[in-house]
């Protein structure tokens, strides 16, 4: 190490004053209290305040910092503190890196607690009820997708937003009871049985996507080890009993028009024998075949992991309606292609859409129901009801029970149905549809009364 021979009282001008070296190392300057301290220039001109000393006999130089920044009294005291330390055996170096290390620390535990609260805001309640209904979607289950999400809205993001807006992995049993319990005060207890089932399942697919490669990853990321719903009782929802009578049905089917839209699904539902509004909503013009007449609807409920093809041989006068929704849906095509100069495309298109392009709303055909009850002056009546009559009278008519099952697609999961059974039954469903529609023709013109179904005698005593 170059140095001056002479030490010196280190000062602000004596500072100023010293001249880089002419060679290639650097030259210090030592200070005479303390005697530590000095000051290094480079070759370059740049000077720092330096602690020279030594280690268990070993040369120990330690850079304090620059004389721009650093003043003289200053860099007289760090020089100090470091000869303490070493005085008392501290390695210095030791220390710093110990400071450097802590510091990072805290930084990075800051950068944790920083990501830990955007994971609070990011994967709440609300999102995971989110995820759950896109994950329903992604399996075919467009319907359940979107009763979910109703329900979610209304009566949890809506109702209770800071219960909501929590992180999902905090949510506990009393938060969920809380939210079950104001669906109940208010009358709807099918709808919180519905509620509680939803909060369940998306819980369970939080909770079991460590361990369900099946399951996406993101419920991962919400950190749910428990299910704060399954403790809650289930809801045992009350079973409708609601059947039209002959009249009301008559009523009913005379209030249909020819023009509406939502009246031509409510009468081809009615004609095919009382199907799921919302799948017969999804059926395409490729879903029909003209020669067979037969119409194809795809029923995805329930736990199917992909959904059921439900083939409906249809009689002539829901065949009529079919084909007449056809030719409305082309004559639309036609018309929008024209409005937006391109050439018109009918592979693809909805039987059932008020403009040729998005489909009709699944709520429109039920609240078309509604209004109509509201005419009739009667009982209260909605599409499950209209279902409910169908099978009814269909019952009364001597159809089976299995081919009433294969005709309305429900009791079909089982081991023989899923494995075993092949029988296409469109011969047997065509002949029930076909005397299904002669039915309801001597309905309408008042020659034949359906037959109810005989009631349950009360047990004596």
């Amino acid at each position: 190490m170059a140095r001056n021979t002479e030490r010196l009282h280190l000062t602000l001008e004596r500072i100023r004053k010293l001249q880089p070296p002419s060679g290639n190392q650097a030259t210090y300057a030592f200070d005479d209290d303390p005697k530590q301290l000095c000051v290094r220039i480079t070759p370059a001109g740049a000077k720092s305040f330096v602690y020279a000393g030594k280690l268990n006999g070993t040369p120990l130089r330690i850079t304090i910092g620059s004389t721009n920044v650093w003043n003289l009294d200053d860099a007289r005291e760090a020089a100090r503190r470091l000869q303490t330390q070493i005085d008392k055996g501290i390695d210095p170096r030791e220390v710093e890196r110990e400071k450097t290390a802590a510091k990072a620390a805290a930084i990075a535990a800051k950068e944790a607690e920083r990501a830990a609260a955007e994971d609070k805001k990011q994967y709440t309640l609300e999102s995971l009820c989110n995820a759950y209904c896109d994950h329903l979607k992604t399996r075919g289950k467009a319907d359940s997708a979107r009763q979910a999400g109703s329900i979610l809205k209304v009566h949890v993001f809506e109702a209770f937003p800071d219960i909501a807006s929590l992180p999902a992995s905090e949510i506990d049993s009393d938060h969920a009871a809380t939210l079950i319990r104001k669906v109940i005060e208010q009358g709807k207890e099918r709808t919180a049985g519905v509620l509680r089932s939803y909060l369940s399942a998306a819980f369970n697919a939080a909770r079991k996507a460590r361990f369900d490669a099946k399951l996406p990853s993101i419920f991962i990321a919400y950190g749910v080890k428990d299910n704060p719903a399954e403790i809650i009782a289930t809801i045992a929802v009350k079973r409708g009993n609601r059947t039209l009578n002959a009249g009301e049905l008559k009523s009913y089917m005379e209030a249909l028009s020819e023009n509406d839209l939502s009246d031509q699904a409510l009468k081809l539902d009615l004609f095919s024998g009382g199907q799921r509004m919302a799948q017969l909503l999804r059926a395409k013009i490729s879903d029909y075949d003209r020669d067979s007449k037969i119409l194809r609807i795809w029923d995805g409920k329930g736990k199917r992991t992909a959904p059921r093809e439900h083939l409906l041989p249809l009689g002539p006068i829901a065949s009529s309606i079919v084909e007449k929704l056809i030719l409305r849906a082309n004559e639309l095509e036609r018309a929008n292609a024209i409005t937006e100069s391109r050439e018109p495309t009918y592979s693809n298109l909805l039987l059932f859409s008020s403009f040729g392009a998005k489909q009709l709303a699944g709520t429109t055909p039920g609240k078309r129901v509604a209004a109509i009850c509201k005419t009739m002056n009667c009982e209260g009546f909605n599409l499950r009801d209209i279902r409910r009559t169908c099978e009814t009278m269909l019952a009364g008519m001597h159809i089976s029970k299995d081919i009433r099952a294969q005709l309305l697609s429900h009791g079909l999961s089982g081991v023989q149905a899923a494995h075993y059974d092949r029988h296409s039954y469109t011969n047997e469903k065509r002949s029930a549809l076909i005397a299904w529609e002669q039915r309801l023709k001597q309905l309408l013109v008042g020659e034949m009364a359906p037959t109810k179904a005989p009631r349950k005698r009360k047990s004596a005593g």
